[in-house]
Order: C-alpha cells, then sequence, then structure tokens
C-alpha cells in the first residue's frame, strides 16, 4: 500500500493538463450569468406584463415630487386661485429693488435678443432678419396684467417657445418686474418726476469743445455692437458727434498754383 502511494506522488503533473482543467473550472462558472442577466425592467421597453404594454409607469395622479410641493397656486401659475383662466392682475412676491436688479440681469441674458435691452423688439436677431416680436411699450401691453407675461414665459407664445426651463418661478416674475419698469421709463410724464429729477432734465448740459449746439440728438435705440459696421457706438440719447473734415492733402513744393 505504502509503494503504491509513493509511485503515485512520483507521476509527473503534465502543464498542458492542468491548464486545459483550470480552463475548464473557469468556463463552468462563467455559465451562470444570473447577476448579469437579471429579471428586470428597463425605461421605455415593451412589456407582456401590463395591459399598455409599457415598462415605464405612469405616474399616479397628483403625484408631487420630494421638495416640489407647489401649494402657491398664484405663484406658480401666473393665474388667480379662483379662476385658474384669469390671468394675475398684482405680483404674488414682495419686489425689491434686488428683485428688479436680478429681473435685470434675466432680462439681457433671455429677452433682450429678441425683444431688445429697451424691449422696442429690436433685438439684435431681429436686425439678422428674424420676425420682430411686439414692443413692450403698445398699449395692449402696458396694460396686460403680470399673470399674461408669466403665463407667455412659462408656457410661450406664438412663434416664441417656452423658458419653463431656462428660467425659475421667482426670476420669471423678476424679469416681469422689470419689464413694468422698461415700459414706465419709456412712457414717464413730466408731472410723474420729482422736482429733483425735472430739474437735471431742465438744467443745460455742459458741452464740450468744437462740440456744435445746432445738431440734431439721436433718438433712444437699442445699442449696436461695437464690431458692427457703421455703428457710431452712441449711447442712448446723445448727441450725435460731429464728423471732422478730411483735411486736405499739402501740395507738392514747386507746384503751378492755378
Amino acid at each position: 500500500m505504502g509503494s503504491e502511494l509513493m509511485r503515485c506522488r512520483k507521476l509527473p503533473i503534465k502543464p498542458n493538463l492542468l491548464a486545459a482543467s483550470l480552463a475548464g473550472i473557469f468556463l463552468l462558472t462563467g455559465c451562470r450569468q444570473d447577476m448579469h442577466d437579471q429579471p428586470k425592467y428597463k425605461p421605455l421597453r415593451q412589456s407582456s406584463f401590463f395591459s399598455d404594454k409599457r415598462q415605464s409607469r405612469p405616474l399616479l395622479p397628483n403625484t408631487v415630487a420630494r421638495g416640489d410641493l407647489r401649494e402657491a397656486t398664484e405663484f406658480y401659475t401666473g393665474k388667480t386661485s379662483a379662476d385658474a383662466k384669469v390671468d394675475l392682475d398684482y405680483f404674488p412676491m414682495p419686489i425689491t429693488r434686488a428683485v428688479i436688479e436680478r429681473g435685470h440681469q434675466r432680462f439681457d441674458v433671455f429677452c433682450s435678443p429678441c425683444h431688445g435691452r429697451l424691449g422696442n423688439g429690436a433685438g439684435m436677431i431681429v436686425k439678422r432678419g428674424f420676425k420682430a416680436p411686439p414692443s413692450y411699450h403698445i398699449p395692449r401691453l402696458r396694460e396686460a396684467p403680470v399673470g399674461h407675461f408669466y403665463d407667455v414665459v412659462t408656457n410661450g407664445y406664438g412663434s416664441m417657445y417656452n423658458y419653463a426651463t431656462q428660467i425659475p418661478p421667482r426670476d420669471r416674475w423678476a424679469i416681469i418686474s422689470y419689464i413694468r419698469v422698461l415700459q414706465f421709463s419709456q412712457n414717464v410724464q413730466g408731472a410723474d418726476l420729482t422736482s429733483e429729477l425735472r430739474a437735471k432734465l431742465d438744467a443745460p448740459k455742459p458741452s464740450k469743445e468744437g462740440e456744435s449746439h445746432e445738431e440734431p440728438v439721436v433718438p433712444a435705440r437699442e445699442p449696436e455692437r461695437k464690431d458692427s459696421p457703421n455703428s457710431p457706438n452712441l449711447p442712448q440719447g446723445a448727441p450725435a458727434t460731429p464728423t471732422s473734415p478730411t483735411p486736405a492733402k499739402a501740395a507738392p513744393a514747386g507746384a503751378a498754383k492755378k
């Protein structure tokens, strides 16, 4: 018995046989794909289990995402709480100077390319050939309730697509507050100004050297880009700078006088 064990121990193990055995073990263990091919549903794929054949299930009615409970109907819709079809005619949040400045900044980013910095519908893309939107200063929009503007920003209007994804509700109201400021600034009456502001307007402007007082005043308009051809680069409402005459070339020495 002992001699037989000794002979078995002396039998050489062939490397090829060992490699084949290890490969077989690995192949057998790789046949089980339970962890890789789990019985699960994948989004937007067909399912034979549900009656509508959809694996992705629709949300239940009145489902609210965590942290997104919008109980303030007027703030989030721009409509009155009594009637969802009536535009709100007042701001559902306090309007401060900081809110207006925020609206100014957001207006320049999202609105001015079409509506212009003054809200007159002369934005840069209009100058490039696109359709001009209506001016904020026409009577219809000056008298429109603030909820109308909120609805347009949220849902779009005409050729304007909605900005519900890009602009959160608070910034929408901030932009509308700045639109009201633009409407007031472009249609303000002298009687609405304080005596201090009227005195500033009536005071003569200091003239610069070489500037004529008889030149026309450039009307308020959308400032042109500095790299635009023939751009005067003048501030809005500033007097036009006179064009300096081109100096005449000196006659060459010895030229005959006519």
